[in-house]
């Protein structure tokens, strides 16, 4: 049942790292069927990929047909009705803004000894992005994977988006178009991420793959770690927010339950200062589940995982955040520019009542692609960087190296590295000898 706890609570600690350590992951031992998958793929290519598809998918690919064609991709968008391209298109203008302004400058200088340092960036060379299919289908995904991605300026975009059955979700070709992307193969599974990262005679091989999935696709990327960079192991989603007495409770109780109805392992929480409001809201989101679409879903979520607890203070609700680390937190309290002053680890923050979180899966412009299981503590939400890398640069003058040589030298000693330190005397006797001067 629903968590319901109070910071007064005698036992709250010990309920609290319950709460903290609720297992949501998927129990299925997926690992060594995603390896036999892998492994398959990487030796037989596209034989793999198709089979594997139709097993899975129920579909009958060839190799010509992987991909969707120009004038596939050009029908499918024809059928977007008005309203939905219209979203679409704002939604990718906003989400591209947001992702311009994350790129990275290069540097030069010269320092105090007459070196000259910096850096540079580059984006990756090619990148796949995985979309899920079927009842999980969202153009929303491709947005926030594509975009970055080109705004990074990768060369070589490929979305793999499963079909089932070949059902076709029109809105997701139409992002690929909107993203830039042209090719979009019709596979998913870990399949889809073996064939990205070892490739086939048909499907290019990548140097990252990013994207959300479902048990399988999440354990082919932590297994095909190494050999292509990833973003992500994403779980469950979530969801918490910090509210006080002056809010709705029907517009917070829609707010947790828009992450609710993600999956029956979502987690929604409630952390207030009003253990009163509380009650509200918990009452508001059992008359909502009576009637919401997903409420089977939604319910399920809620009843297994959700909370509401109750805080002496708003600082002690920050506290509690940043133990949960939420990939989403809204803080729906008179000065939430304050409160988020004492918050370290979210995935995202949303701020005030006017915010909801369904916004940013949407049209905000930041990144929905964010860290769960509270791996908010180390890592962020995807963005233009994910897709890019740093080179140094180091050039040495005659004089720098006299200055800072000797200590390189000192240095390869202690580790007993003796080429290490070598290839800095050759070039400092010379110095010595008057034999250098560039």
């Amino acid at each position: 049942m629903t968590f319901i706890l109070n910071t007064t609570q005698p036992d709250f600690e010990a309920r609290f790292v319950d709460l903290l350590n609720v297992k949501r992951d998927s129990d299925a031992n997926v690992d060594d069927i995603v390896s036999s998958i892998i492994a398959d793929v990487a030796e037989r290519g596209d034989a793999a990929v198709i089979e594997l598809t139709a097993r899975f998918d129920r579909l009958e690919l060839t190799p010509e047909t992987l991909a969707f064609s120009e004038a596939e991709i050009d029908a499918e968008i024809a059928k977007v009705p008005t309203a939905e391209a219209a979203a679409l298109e704002l939604a990718a203008g906003r989400i591209r803004a947001y992702h311009e302004r994350q790129l990275p400058e290069d540097a030069r200088w010269t320092d105090a000894s007459g070196a000259d340092l910096g850096w540079r960036w580059n984006a990756v060379e090619a990148a796949g992005l995985y979309v899920p299919g079927g009842l999980a289908s969202y153009p929303s995904s491709v947005l926030m994977n594509a975009i970055p991605a080109q705004v990074a300026g990768v060369e070589n975009l490929v979305i793999c988006a499963p079909t089932p059955d070949g059902k076709v979700n029109p809105l997701v070709l139409l992002a690929a178009r909107l993203s830039g992307v042209k090719t979009v193969y019709r596979i998913g599974g870990a399949q889809a991420v073996a064939a990205m990262a070892y490739g086939t005679d048909t499907i290019r091989k990548v140097d990252k793959i990013t994207g959300p999935g479902n048990a399988f696709v999440a354990a082919a990327k932590r297994q095909v770690f190494g050999r292509v960079g990833i973003d992500m192991i994403a779980g469950p989603s979530e969801i918490l927010v910090i509210a006080d007495k002056d809010n709705d409770p029907d517009w917070l109780a829609l707010d947790l339950l828009s992450q609710a109805e993600h999956d029956e392992s979502a987690q929604s929480i409630l952390i207030t200062d009003d253990e009163g409001f509380g009650r509200s809201v918990i009452a508001a989101i059992e008359k909502r589940l009576e009637t919401l679409e997903r409420r089977a879903i939604a319910g399920k979520s809620w009843a297994d995982y959700g909370a509401v607890i109750t805080v002496r203070d708003l600082d002690e609700a920050a506290e509690l955040s940043d133990r949960f680390a939420p990939e989403h937190l809204e803080l729906c309290v008179a000065d939430a520019e304050s409160l988020m002053g004492k918050i370290r680890h979210a995935g995202a923050i949303f701020l005030g009542a006017w915010t909801p979180e369904a916004i940013g899966d949407y049209v905000g412009g930041p990144n929905h692609v964010l860290p769960t299981g509270r791996s908010a503590r180390f890592s962020s939400g995807l963005n233009v960087l994910d897709f890019m890398k740093k080179t140094t640069i180091s050039r040495m003058t005659p004089e720098s190296l006299r200055a800072i040589g000797p200590a390189a030298e000192t240095l390869a000693r202690s580790e007993s590295l003796e080429a290490h330190g070598l290839s800095v005397t050759a070039r400092l006797e010379r110095l010595n000898a008057g034999q250098g001067d560039g």
